[in-house]
């Protein structure tokens, strides 16, 4: 599932693109949005809440998206040859000079835009929120410690805790706070956790390259994410990799068995 960083950043250039403009063309090809023709409507701004995204008209009305494991947006020019086969097209929102084509989309909702807490409610502080402060920090640390014996990694993904992380900067997260993912909340620093989690989000919030060392070479952009068998950057070891959760909740995970000390799955 795309981090929120990269939902961010899709939601931005949508709202470069479609911003301030009508559309041409607006058909939502979803089994009860397939009457509904957004065509002549102008779209306000596209913006983004932890995960979900969504396209906010002139007239009150919001078009909910969400990217889920497979979906995304793109963005074309009049005439560009479109990058994905047109039965994956589930949304189309054209301009007069350009237009958003949504692949693979999920929970695709048209609602009030008064109402769009409905959706997203229920979500903890956003970590890209463009007005994120010290109270916003604060109740993400609250919620992050409201199961001490919770392990760090599934609670770092509970979109309720905070939005916005997803496995990779989970995992990243840990080896950063020195911890396994395996390991209870309360065996670590929640604010710690917290503050890594805004930093490296805001990092690459507006880029496509997702570093969490810093560095862009290949191999190197992050400590543990998707290195399994490789050396720590840190201290040489193997990176290991392990299955965490159960059910549909369940995600692969990386850490160094050196680095990060406590309990493994």
């Amino acid at each position: 599932m795309p981090e929120g960083d990269t939902v961010f950043l899709t939601a931005h250039r949508l709202h470069d693109a479609l911003a301030g403009k009508a559309l041409t063309r607006g058909e939502i090809r979803h089994p009860s949005l397939s009457t509904m023709d957004l065509a002549g409507r102008e779209v306000a701004e596209v913006g983004s809440v932890g995960k979900h995204i969504f396209t906010r008209l002139r007239d009150g009305v919001s078009l909910h998206s969400h990217l889920r494991m497979d979906g995304s947006w793109h963005l074309y020019r009049p005439g560009e040859h479109w990058r994905r086969p047109t039965h994956q097209i589930r949304a189309i929102l054209s301009t007069s000079d350009r237009s958003a084509v949504g692949f693979l989309l999920h929970d695709l909702e048209l609602l009030p835009t008064a109402k769009e807490s409905r959706l997203v409610g229920h979500l903890g502080p956003d970590l890209l929120h463009p007005s994120w402060d010290a109270e916003m920090a604060a109740e993400a640390v609250r919620r992050l410690t409201t199961e001490p014996s919770r392990q760090l990694g599934l609670a770092l993904l509970d979109q309720r805790v905070m939005a916005g992380v997803g496995n990779l900067y989970k995992a990243e997260v840990c080896f950063l706070l020195g911890v396994s993912p395996w390991s209870p909340v309360s065996a670590t620093d929640p604010a710690r956790a917290v503050e890594i989690s805004h930093k490296l989000l805001l990092r690459n919030a507006w880029h496509p390259e997702q570093s969490t060392t810093g560095e862009l070479a290949r191999g190197r952009q992050h400590w543990v994410y998707e290195r399994q068998g490789k050396r720590c950057l840190r201290c040489g070891q193997a990176v290991v990799r392990a299955m965490q959760g159960s059910g549909v909740q369940q995600r692969p995970t990386w850490y160094c068995p050196r680095c990060q000390p406590g309990p493994t799955s």
